[in-house]
């Protein structure tokens, strides 16, 4: 059975500041606590994106996007230096998707340096929120990734776009990266199966790869940029 996500004191993010919505009887609506996101759910996090919005002001007739939208992540997100621990992350096929609807504008890649087998992957993607400040949602934890894990740990990465953090799970095992710019969330996950010598790849330890992760998100933000 799934249980709740157990926080510790590393688990450290600034609440966004709400500006207050009011019902039709003008009275002020509480705004939301920090987890509510969290105990809502995927479900409640689509059903804000499509509508609530407007409630908490993050909702814009034409937001200004500073970059453009990719036609083949993969292309774009070289991975340089991730392959550079890993070995060549584009070797196999990479998988490559994108979307467009109203709202955002969507493109994934993943990567593998071991058919068959799980050992090192990376999956980087980029969403263009058309329609809603990307900011809102920030510090919601990353519910995709904590499903199956418990201990959760967020830290910000200064100097990466407009804010950036850096989420560790599952004794670092698990590690997410991702930050917001100009309009734009952009963010790279990487599950490694051991940090020891494995098929060919050296020994390497988390930092390297938090490292290696920062530098080549940054690359792919510049890529993007218009």
């Amino acid at each position: 059975m799934i249980t709740d996500p157990e926080l510790g004191e590393d688990w450290q993010t600034e609440p966004l500041e709400q500006a207050p919505a009011r019902a039709g009887g003008g009275r002020e609506r509480p705004a939301p606590r920090p987890w509510q996101w969290a105990l809502g759910g995927a479900v409640v996090a689509s059903a804000v994106w499509a509508g609530g919005l407007y409630a908490f002001g993050g909702l814009s007739a034409d937001p200004e996007i500073s970059y453009r939208a990719s036609e083949n992540l993969c292309q774009d997100f070289a991975a340089r230096t991730l392959g550079g621990i890993a070995g060549d992350l584009h070797k196999l096929r990479p998988v490559n998707h994108e979307s467009s609807n109203r709202a955002v504008d969507g493109a994934v890649c993943s990567l593998t340096n071991v058919e068959g087998a799980q050992d090192f992957t990376v999956t980087a993607r980029v969403d263009l929120h058309k329609k809603a400040d990307p900011s809102v949602e920030f510090d919601a934890p990353p519910l995709t990734l904590i499903a199956h894990a418990g201990e959760v740990r967020t830290e910000a990465v200064p100097g990466l776009g407009e804010r950036a953090a850096m989420t560790a799970i599952a004794g670092e095992q698990i590690l997410q990266l991702k930050a917001i710019d100009g309009g734009a969330q952009f963010s790279i996950d990487v599950s490694v199966a051991t940090f020891g010598e494995h098929n060919d790849r050296p020994a390497t330890d988390a930092d390297a790869v938090k490292a290696a992760m920062t530098e080549d998100l940054r690359e792919l933000i510049a890529k993007l940029r218009k």
